[in-house]
């Protein structure tokens, strides 16, 4: 009786254990198209108009940090709107052009690889891939910039552009190492 009794209270223990999560609310910036729409907005960073913008919104994350950030970044986009008109269904390019993003940490190294083997841009949305892909980095880097405020240590990133094949192997080039700091997140 006591062996079952300890049994049914560890198993009890172990099953609460595991649906205990930590939940963070966080700024998760994200590559969106603004095709269906009037505008376009001057990207400081790639330092031309486009019908594109990197924008922030707030998400409701569990899971390893950062690396969860990465991957919301590719997150479904709805924009709300009050105008009947406004039919689009997709606004993250990362979604709308199925380019896959994933983050793993690999000695000591936030290691990004952006998949373009999939890549298809829709054509309606007038962006090259370059520049789908320089918005996605800007993306990346805001939402680690905004992780790493408060954190102590700096973040070593390394972004790779996989899937690849000839007609895209110069995107390779777009491949980037940086380094987010703590006193540069704060700026």
């Amino acid at each position: 009786m006591k062996t079952w009794l300890a049994f049914c209270l560890l198993g009890g223990f172990l099953t609460s254990a595991t649906f205990a999560s930590t939940i963070m609310v966080v700024p998760i910036f994200e590559p969106l198209s603004l095709h269906g729409t009037d505008g376009d907005e001057a990207i400081s960073e790639i330092g031309a108009a486009l019908q594109a913008s990197v924008m922030p919104r707030p998400m409701a994350l569990t899971g390893a940090f950062p690396e969860v950030l990465v991957d919301a970044i590719r997150s479904p986009h709805l924009i709300p709107t009050n105008n009947p008109n406004y039919k689009v269904q997709e606004t993250n390019l990362l979604v709308l052009c199925n380019v896959g993003i994933s983050g793993e940490m690999i000695e000591g190294v936030l290691t990004v690889r952006l998949d373009v083997a999939q890549l298809a841009i829709p054509a309606d949305v007038d962006l090259t891939t370059r520049q789908i892909l320089n918005l996605a980095i800007i993306a990346l880097r805001k939402t680690l910039d905004e992780y790493q405020r408060p954190q102590t240590q700096p973040l070593q990133v390394s972004v790779i552009i996989d899937g690849t094949d000839d007609a895209k192997a110069s995107l390779r080039d777009l491949g980037t190492k940086f380094t987010i700091s703590a006193e540069a997140a704060a700026n």
